[in-house]
């Protein structure tokens, strides 16, 4: 990808995370997660969404990552056999020897992303494409349980698959409808048990009076539920409450469950019922509120109080 440094270094010296399109250098939000804030720079012709990761301390972790992130990208289409879009890494110094690191992928069209599509489409052609993305796992898990010494991981939400050839005029689905899997900047996967990425960093969004508690309870737990199929599941059903279809999950339920029995028996997966998907969403809800109050505390810690740079975007206001 031909990636501009300078306008890079450019956007870092005067970006303000808590308003981010008014910076010197034009973008438009993308997309956000945890850690990241996804973009693209405006009145630039080469079609790329810039994720910006700014987690890193020194070269070592950079490497490790870029390394984690390469490899990742490398099995899912080499060896599982998934669509990626194109992707890249780009990384420098700014002016007070800091790392700033960003994650390059070929931007593709919003309205083919996963929780759009399901706005549009019919009901049927929505668990078409559920059924799509179920033997798009299918493929990881496969690969995992037939590897001896690397372990697959996958964030299965919606928003994560993208529609190959989709019209939004026409917006149709069928069985030989090819997906595009989007989140592989957080390359999922283990060699012989131990975690490709350095699992630790991404605690940096978490603010300092919770980062003790997180890594002691709940880092283990957060990431391992990245490699457990079934919880990876229920994760992508629970995902359509935030989105707005919550009449479609006993239908999607159904689907998956006759998914695992007619045609992914080999992993003894117990059926999925409403109650653990309720039960889910309402616990991962409650988690994500206090998370972000938290972090918004913490912003205004550092940005009002202590006159520092606050490195994460905030969202406002969530739907969920």
């Amino acid at each position: 990808m031909k990636i501009d440094i300078e306008v890079l270094k450019k956007l870092e010296k005067s970006i303000d995370t808590s308003d981010p399109e008014k910076g010197e250098v034009p973008i438009k939000i993308l997309g956000y997660g945890e850690i990241s804030l996804v973009f693209e720079l405006l009145n630039d012709p080469e079609n790329i969404a810039y994720k910006r990761i700014p987690i890193f301390e020194n070269e070592k972790q950079v490497n490790r990552h870029i390394w984690a992130y390469n490899e990742y990208n490398r099995i899912l289409i080499q060896d599982v056999g998934l669509n990626l879009p194109n992707y890249d890494v780009a990384w420098f110094k700014d002016n007070e020897d800091k790392i700033q690191f960003y994650c390059l992928q070929e931007k593709i069209s919003s309205e083919s992303v996963g929780n759009r599509v399901i706005h549009d489409l019919s009901t049927e052609d929505i668990e078409t494409f559920i059924l799509l993305v179920m033997r798009e796992m299918k493929k990881v898990w496969s690969y995992s349980k037939n590897h001896k010494i690397i372990d697959l991981g996958l964030d299965g939400q919606i928003s994560n698959f993208s529609i190959i050839g989709y019209d939004p005029n026409n917006p149709k689905v069928d069985f030989n409808t090819k997906l595009l899997y989007l989140d592989t900047s957080t390359p999922m996967f283990k060699i012989n048990g131990i975690e490709a990425m350095e699992a630790v960093l991404f605690l940096k969004s978490t603010p300092w009076f919770l980062s003790p508690l997180v890594k002691a309870a709940f880092l283990d737990e957060v990431i391992d539920r990245y490699y457990d199929l079934r919880l990876v599941i229920i994760d992508l059903i629970a995902n359509f409450y935030k989105e707005q279809r919550p009449e479609l999950i006993p239908g999607i339920i159904r689907l998956i469950n006759n998914f695992f029995k007619d045609e992914a028996s080999e992993f003894k997966m117990e059926p999925i019922t409403f109650i653990e998907v309720d039960k889910y969403y309402k616990n991962d809800k409650m988690i994500w509120v206090i998370f972000q109050k938290a972090r918004q505390i913490d912003r205004y810690i550092k940005t009002k109080l202590t006159h520092k740079k606050y490195s994460f975007y905030l969202p406002e206001k969530i739907q969920r």
